[in-house]
């Protein structure tokens, strides 16, 4: 086991998603030389990970959609990358995490500080059937060439789950000239962000691109059939595929951090300054609970990334969440939707519009708490978004 001491104090950044690299950059503008080492399971290379669920209408391989390869981060950063590593455990008493490399070895570092920037995984749900081993998802860059690569001259298409990630890629596949049967649970599209008549709108919208809708029931069982699947239904319903796409929603990677002691509930718990219940480790990113939030959206990430690159600088700084909306990337209906935090008291008001919808979600006392837009109502989320309460305050 090779022990790496460094008598500079190391900021050592597990993960090398958007999370990472954005905190990265924003520190980097108070602090060149303070030594920072990545440690990511992933290649390193810096890619968009929204851009996964919208790259096969463009017909984008996994390369393409690499904006700046791992080599190039480590020299415009001015920091080390060691790709393909895991980290088996951290201790937060002496301050050293231990990771094995791409080689097999066994590291020891020892850190000044620690960020989590750990993301999230796809929601496996539990299916019988000998196929169920085959469903996929498509999380990071290397279940995108997969996904790609097993897709390939096939043509029809079951994806388990309607909510952002789901809508997007029925979408997607179905410009990229895929026969797309969507299934799941709820009783409509989106559910957890939409109002009913935009729900709606959306599925219609999807269905005249060829889009097959099995709402209000679940997959249970994948069996394989030759060379494709049969996807059983709870209804009864038995559907055809050439593949199955698992898209029902992320779950914060929480393992590591349990393992070193830290507290966990639905992500990472952290406070404002985004240090979890251990001094010197701190979380971002999707992996992350703010004050019983977990967003794991753009927005959030770059304020978060913002406000720790500060603390981390030896800056007095407070995480802000101001009202963010999410832009769904639905061409068939482009959305944005800042939605009422969970629980809130109050009513949608829908306004249709010519070639759009208005849903604006109102408290009793008539104050504004959410919005969802559709179409060329896209147009008031500027507007809107200022009229919104903070998510976090001062």
């Amino acid at each position: 086991m090779n022990t790496t001491h460094h008598q500079n104090k190391l900021i050592v950044i597990i993960g090398s998603g958007l999370a990472a690299y954005t905190l990265i950059r924003e520190y980097r503008k108070l602090n060149a030389e303070q030594a920072i080492t990545v440690i990511t399971q992933e290649s390193g290379d810096f890619y968009s990970k929204p851009m996964l669920s919208t790259a096969f209408a463009s017909k984008k391989d996994a390369q393409q959609l690499i904006s700046s390869s791992a080599a190039k981060m480590m020299e415009q950063l001015n920091i080390q990358i060691h790709s393909h590593s895991k980290v088996l455990k951290i201790d937060g008493s002496d301050q050293s995490l231990s990771f094995q490399s791409a080689d097999g070895k066994e590291h020891v570092l020892q850190y000044s500080k620690l960020v989590l920037a750990l993301g999230a995984d796809q929601i496996q749900i539990d299916l019988a059937g000998d196929g169920a081993d085959q469903v996929m998802t498509v999380n990071d860059l290397q279940d995108y060439a997969i996904f790609r690569e097993r897709i390939g001259q096939k043509k029809k298409l079951v994806i388990l789950g309607a909510g952002l990630i789901g809508c997007e890629f029925a979408n997607d596949l179905s410009l990229g000239g895929y026969h797309v049967e969507v299934v799941d649970l709820a009783d409509q599209v989106l559910g957890r962000l939409l109002p009913r008549a935009m729900a709606d709108e959306l599925q219609a919208k999807l269905s005249a691109l060829g889009v097959l809708w099995h709402l209000g029931t679940s997959a249970k069982t994948v069996s394989r059939v030759g060379d494709g699947f049969e996807v059983g239904l709870s209804n009864g319903n038995v559907l055809q595929a050439d593949c199955v796409l698992s898209a029902i929603g992320l779950r914060p990677r929480t393992e590591l951090a349990k393992r070193a002691g830290i507290k966990t509930e639905r992500g990472i718990v952290v406070n404002r300054q985004l240090e979890t219940s251990i001094q010197g480790i701190y979380s971002l990113g999707d992996c992350a609970e703010v004050e019983g939030h977990v967003l794991p959206y753009v927005m959030p990430i770059m304020q978060a990334a913002r406000t720790l690159a500060s603390i981390l600088a030896g800056h007095d700084s407070a995480l802000i969440y101001p009202a963010m909306p999410v832009m769904i990337k639905t061409p068939a209906l482009p959305l944005v939707v800042s939605p009422p935090a969970s629980g809130s008291e109050g009513s949608w008001t829908i306004k249709q519009e010519e070639n759009g919808i208005e849903g604006l979600f109102y408290s009793p006392q008539a104050q504004l708490l959410g919005f969802a837009l559709a179409g060329s109502a896209t147009a008031q989320r500027a507007t809107l978004t200022k009229l919104l309460p903070n998510i976090l305050g001062e």
